[in-house]
């Protein structure tokens, strides 16, 4: 059984940044795609950024694209989301998802909830004007 923490949420500023961390821990594996997604009010279900913890190709949403990186830390199990140039519209509840045997972590951004296995409980990201 995999567990999924994230961290990092708060308030800030329109144009602020903000770094989220997420925690793979359990069963572990020699690689797994861990995905960034967010759910604001009313709205889907979104996929952000992924990334392949033994590997170095990563994967955005884009709406994201320019102003969103996700970074791992193999040895940690561990993804980042730093987030720049913070805008009202990415007011969400932020949440990591992990699957060691997801095939696509590029098509998982997509498909969500249908195909990533294992997800934190969220942190929320509040800009404001």
């Amino acid at each position: 059984q995999v567990q999924v923490a994230e961290s990092g949420g708060g308030s800030v500023e329109a144009g602020g940044s903000l770094r989220l961390s997420c925690v793979a821990s359990g069963a572990t594996y020699a690689d797994h795609c861990m995905g960034w997604f967010r759910q604001a009010p009313g709205k889907e279900l979104e996929g952000l950024a992924a990334v392949y913890t033994a590997g170095d190709s990563t994967y955005y949403g884009d709406s994201v694209k320019g102003r969103f990186t996700i970074t791992r830390d193999a040895a940690k199990n561990t993804v980042y989301l730093q987030m720049n140039n913070l805008k009202p519209e990415d007011t969400a509840m932020y949440y990591c998802a992990a699957d060691p045997y997801l095939q696509s972590c590029e098509k998982g951004l997509n498909r969500g909830r249908d195909v990533f296995g294992y997800w934190g409980q969220g942190t929320r990201v509040t800009v404001s004007s």
